[in-house]
C-alpha cells in the first residue's frame, strides 16, 4: 500500500468476512444466548373464538380472574381474532386476495377484540399497546398496567406464503409466541375453550384422547389433521432460546389460569424437549 493510499477502516467482528447466508459463518459467529428483556412477564393469549364470540357469560369471569392474577403477576395479553377473522379470510379468499392482505385483515379483527378487552380491564389497569409502543412495556408493567396487544404478528403484506392455501400460517398463536420469546418471558399460556391438547377435535370426536404433556417434535411426528394450536408454533418452539414450553389451559374453568401462573401442571404442556 502506497503512502498516499488511505487505510481501509474495518470493524473487527466475526461477521465481517463472507455472507450472512453461510452456515459455517453463522455457527462460528455465535456470541452466546440473548438476554431476557422482561423475564418476569407472563404472556397470555386469549382466543377470540373461545371467549369473545361466546359473549358475556364466558368473557366476564375470565376478565375478573385476569384482574385478580395481575395483582401478583406481571401479565401481557395478546388477543385473537375469532370468528370474524375467519369470515374475513373467507371473503378475501373468494376475492382472490393474496396472503399478505389476509394477514392484515386478520390483524384488524384481532384489534377489535383487543379494544374490547382493554375496556373491560380498564378499571384494573388494562391499556391497549400498539407495536409502535412496544418499548414502553417496562413502564406499563412497572406502574401496574396490564398491556393488551394484537396477537397477529406485524408481518402483514410481508407474510410468507404458507405451504398449503393462502391463509397466513403466522396468526395470533404464532404472533404471541414470538412476542414471548423476544421478551424472554417467564411463561407462555394459551387460554382456550378446551382442557388442552387432544388426539383429535373433542368437539367433533368424543373418542379423542387428552394429552397432558408432549414434546413439539412428537406432536409434529404425529402430524394430526387439526390442532388446538397453530402448527407453526411447534417449529418456533424447537428453535426458541427462552420459551421452551407452552401451556394450554381451559379459561372457561374458573381457577385454571390462576393455577397455571402458580406453576401447576393444568391443561397441556408442550415442550421443546
Amino acid at each position: 500500500m502506497s503512502a498516499n493510499t488511505p487505510a481501509r477502516k474495518t470493524i473487527p467482528t466475526p461477521l465481517r468476512e463472507g455472507t450472512l447466508d453461510a452456515d459455517n459463518l453463522l455457527v462460528e459467529a455465535e456470541y452466546g444466548p440473548p438476554i431476557r428483556v422482561l423475564p418476569d412477564v407472563n404472556v397470555l393469549k386469549v382466543g377470540g373464538q373461545s371467549f369473545f364470540d361466546r359473549g358475556r357469560a364466558a368473557v366476564a369471569p375470565l376478565v375478573e380472574e385476569i384482574a385478580a392474577c395481575a395483582k401478583t403477576h406481571q401479565l401481557l395479553i395478546g388477543m385473537g381474532g375469532g370468528t370474524r377473522s375467519r369470515h374475513a379470510y373467507s371473503l378475501g379468499l373468494e376475492l382472490g386476495l393474496p396472503t399478505g392482505i389476509l394477514a392484515a385483515m386478520g390483524a384488524s379483527t384481532a384489534l377489535q377484540n383487543a379494544h374490547l378487552m382493554q375496556m373491560l380491564l380498564a378499571k384494573h389497569g388494562g391499556i391497549l399497546t400498539s407495536f409502535e409502543e412496544f418499548e414502553k412495556l417496562p413502564l406499563y408493567l412497572r406502574v401496574g398496567c396490564i398491556p393488551i396487544m394484537v396477537g397477529m404478528p406485524p408481518f402483514h403484506h410481508w407474510e410468507r406464503p404458507p405451504e398449503t392455501g393462502r391463509i397466513p400460517a403466522n396468526r395470533t398463536d404464532a404472533g404471541v409466541f414470538l412476542m414471548a420469546e423476544f421478551l424472554g418471558a417467564r411463561s407462555m399460556i394459551y387460554i382456550k375453550d378446551e382442557d388442552g391438547l387432544y388426539t383429535d377435535d373433542p368437539k367433533k370426536n368424543r373418542d379423542a384422547k387428552f394429552i397432558p404433556r408432549i414434546t413439539a417434535q412428537e406432536l409434529l411426528d404425529m402430524d394430526p389433521n387439526d390442532l388446538v394450536l397453530e402448527r407453526v408454533v411447534l417449529g418456533y418452539l424447537l428453535k426458541a432460546h427462552h420459551v421452551r414450553s407452552v401451556q394450554i389451559v381451559n379459561g372457561l374453568k374458573s381457577g385454571y389460569l390462576t393455577r397455571a401462573l402458580a406453576g401447576e401442571h393444568v391443561g397441556t404442556i408442550i415442550s421443546a424437549e
